[in-house]
């Protein structure tokens, strides 16, 4: 079940900051952040399991409408934590924008159609999920497509340059970096070795950590 996009995001003022956020975390609720064109930022918190629908459909990318009392504000999600090792939802940090302003926004990309080098026997490394864009809220699209049938031969690859933005929206991404690459089996399969490395070392580092909240109590600074 998503969320429907369309509807308010009923949030709740907090009191409760730094250490005592636990103890919001222990009723289901997550801790939350708006910060509004600097003006002071306002403390907030809503349900677990409804601002984890909300951040999977909405993504860094699609307005929400948020109802904090009486209150109202137009926002995107501009960064989500998490327990890193739980995997749990920690904190939410909302960015208050305004509908005749462009703002930056994080647009996922989604590659389409058969890719011919699979047929093959070659393998598709996926090095961008999504792309940096500006863009007024009401044309902030929810994907940019490419044509995944470009991917033919040995190092073949689809780079940023190759994305067609909407009429109203620039990417700012680098035209150059890269999206998907044709590789071959080995090379994909030594290269998710060294990555499941680094990434045991990176969640090593972290639970060491887990227990401090300093990187919650910056958030709220």
């Amino acid at each position: 079940m998503t969320a429907d996009l369309d509807k308010p995001v009923v949030l709740q003022e907090r009191e409760v900051v730094g250490k005592g956020l636990n103890s919001i975390r222990g009723t289901g609720m997550v801790p939350a952040v708006i910060h509004n064109h600097g003006q002071p930022s306002l403390h907030v918190m809503g349900g677990e399991a409804e601002l984890g629908k909300i951040y999977r459909a909405a993504g860094k990318h699609h307005p929400l409408e948020l109802k904090v009392g009486e209150q109202s504000f137009l926002a995107l999600i501009k960064d989500v934590h998490f327990n890193p090792v739980k995997h749990r939802m920690q904190h939410v940090v909302f960015q208050a924008i305004r509908r005749d302003e462009k703002v930056e926004a994080e647009v996922p990309v989604r590659l389409e159609g058969e890719i011919p080098a699979e047929k093959i026997g070659l393998m598709i490394i996926t090095q961008l999920d999504t792309v940096e864009v500006e863009a007024l809220p009401k044309d902030l699209p929810d994907e940019l497509v490419v044509d995944a049938s470009n991917l033919v031969d040995l190092h073949d690859k689809i780079t940023v340059e190759d994305l067609q933005a909407p009429t109203g929206v620039t990417i700012l991404t680098e035209p150059d970096h890269p999206i998907a690459t044709v590789v071959e089996p080995r090379a994909h399969a030594a290269e998710e070795a060294a990555a499941e490395e680094s990434a045991e070392g990176e969640e090593a580092a972290a639970e060491e950590s887990a227990e401090g909240e300093a990187s919650e109590e910056q958030t709220e600074s």
